[in-house]
């Protein structure tokens, strides 16, 4: 069914509808051009096209969105997000708008990096070439990584990536995210299965180095405001890959540390070690705590209204921060914090070392060099001085314009005055 026809929200852009792409009779191939994807998602800042197939035998859609024009060649960044349950069924939630959303937020990591010069020595050669992109694949019952019909789908969503790159002329550059995991046989990880039969898929963890770069923005902003690590009591919400990275890095620098999640067993692994743990439905009471710092590295929509509320009114919290992908759904949340002289570091300049792991891992392997991920965690302590000298200006200005403000001054693009 033709997207923004059936939920009403496009009139104007139809898309244009292709039965039998990949030769393959049961995938029905959509293009929404830069109007449509616009009219799915108003507050995007760039143009971005969709990539929207769909298997009609079983049900499954994959959504491949880039920024990059038609042709351009460019190398569009984002991963390749298969969609856990719960996430499909949060409110709102459609695989059409998470991929455009997403691959704006890619590209606002591309635009942070290449302001600030942050990345691997290969990646900050090509950081003109890249834009934002992301491919999110909604599987059916049965066909999740691990299930029976694993491979199948994800057979399928490879022939969606090289149809995309054939028609569009971009390279995508995709890899680790939601979802993925050991397949169905036992033994192959689901990035080892892509990685086999695409190119653009990178097996690197890039969890390990987004974390990394969130620790150490951090611990610039922190130093800053004069709270040495050591002596800071941070708030964390979500601790899965990225978000047991900064704990970990924190709990060994000597923070005090308070932890929410979803999963019991990790907070029973937390309690053990001396963290305070919230469940779900307790964030309120985390946000409020005595905190200097809240980190978030959840699933999405963590910084709703109450939570934006719940830090105005917390006078110790003075840094928000986090790699959380569409974090802050409050959509006065960035002022209301900017006016509780609280600095809300946006996630994507706390994680854009993910993205630039995965474009080193692709251009060491495309030119025949060796590739070591050390490089990028060399590359994530740059984002040290970020933090310090964007906290200290803002401090300077006395809150008068967000953290993100204060960086652009500061590394010279958009003088404030």
């Amino acid at each position: 069914m033709p997207i923004g026809i059936a939920d009403g929200s496009s009139r104007r852009a139809r898309p244009r509808a292709e039965p039998g792409a990949m030769n393959d009779p049961r995938t029905r191939m959509q293009v929404l051009e830069p109007e449509a994807t616009r009219d799915l998602v108003p507050r995007l800042t760039a143009p971005v096209w969709l990539y929207r197939f769909e298997h009609t035998e079983h049900g499954w859609i994959m959504c491949i969105a880039t920024q990059g024009e038609p042709g351009s060649g460019k190398l569009s960044l984002g991963g390749f997000r298969i969609v856990p349950e719960a996430r499909a069924a949060a409110p709102g939630f459609s695989p059409e708008r998470e991929a455009i959303g997403l691959a704006q937020g890619m590209g606002e990591k591309a635009a942070w990096s290449r302001l600030t010069r942050v990345g691997g020595p290969l990646g900050l050669r090509e950081l003109d070439r890249i834009v934002g992109g992301k491919c999110v694949l909604l599987p059916t019952p049965g066909f999740r990584v691990g299930e029976k019909g694993d491979f199948e789908l994800l057979d399928w969503g490879v022939s969606c990536c090289l149809e995309v790159e054939r028609r569009a002329g971009v390279h995508l550059i995709t890899g680790q995210d939601m979802g993925h995991g050991v397949m169905s046989d036992g033994r192959t990880t689901s990035l080892e299965y892509l990685h086999e039969r695409f190119a653009g898929s990178v097996l690197e963890d890039t969890s390990k180095p987004t974390g990394e770069g969130n620790y150490w923005i951090l611990r610039g902003a922190l130093d800053a405001l004069g709270i040495p690590i050591h002596k800071a009591s941070v708030g964390l919400i979500g601790c899965g890959n990225v978000g047991m990275h900064v704990l970990d890095r924190l709990h060994d620098a000597g923070a005090r540390l308070l932890a929410l999640d979803i999963d019991e067993n990790r907070l029973r692994e937390l309690s053990e070690r001396g963290v305070a743990t919230f469940r779900a439905g307790e964030k309120a009471r985390l946000v409020q705590a005595p905190i200097d710092a809240l980190v978030v590295n959840a699933a999405g929509g963590s910084l709703d209204e109450p939570t934006v509320s719940a830090a105005c009114e917390n006078e110790r919290l003075r840094v928000v921060c986090g790699c959380e992908n569409l974090a802050m759904t409050d959509p006065q949340g960035v002022e209301r914090l900017r006016r509780a002289k609280t600095a809300y570091m946006p996630t994507e300049l706390c994680g854009m070392l993910g993205y630039l792991t995965a474009v080193e891992e692709y251009l060491s392997r495309a030119r025949g060099v060796r590739y070591g991920v050390e490089v990028m965690f060399e590359a994530a302590r740059g984002l040290e001085p970020i933090g310090r000298r964007g906290m200290s200006r803002l401090v300077e200005r006395n809150f008068d314009c967000t953290f993100a403000d204060a960086v652009r001054e500061v590394y010279g693009e958009n003088p404030l005055g």
